[in-house]
């Protein structure tokens, strides 16, 4: 298979219908760009889901948790902030959950991860950064 990302108007109607968006990777510590970026998105109405194995407790106000499948409730987007080696098992956890969407963001892209999310049926968005789409395509909620 070879990827090619979703239309702009395809993305926009992914982020229009996204309820919970797992964050693969969110880090506790402010200065970093996957909390930037998950507390852009939550501040925009997203529920964000925080999953990252070496963080007890709470990040953005929201528990915790180990990996996609401790996670108790339907996600729509596992957004991911990982090295893109390292994409190959979220991806299949993230068919495992039933997700929706896997994005792998701004500089990580992997087809491997690819092959595997598109053959479990998930749309996959490689290599951009979800708070600029959300931007550009949404823009801010009233």
């Amino acid at each position: 298979m070879s990827f090619e990302n979703p239309s702009r108007e395809e993305i926009k109607q992914i982020l229009l219908n996204a309820g919970n968006i797992a964050v693969v990777g969110l880090s506790d510590k402010t200065d970093r760009t996957s909390y930037m970026v998950a507390q852009a998105l939550q501040s925009n109405g997203y529920r964000i889901i925080p999953v990252n194995p070496t963080v007890s407790g709470e990040i953005l106000g929201e528990k915790v948790y180990a990996s996609l499948s401790d996670i108790p409730e339907p996600v729509d987007i596992v957004n991911v902030f990982r090295r893109s080696e390292q994409t190959p098992p979220v991806a299949e956890e993230a068919v495992k959950i039933g997700a929706r969407v896997l994005w792998l963001q701004l500089g990580i892209f992997n087809e491997e991860a690819y092959e595997i999310a598109a053959k479990g049926g998930l749309t996959v968005i490689m290599d951009r950064c979800i708070k600029v789409e959300d931007s550009i395509l949404i823009g801010k909620r009233s």
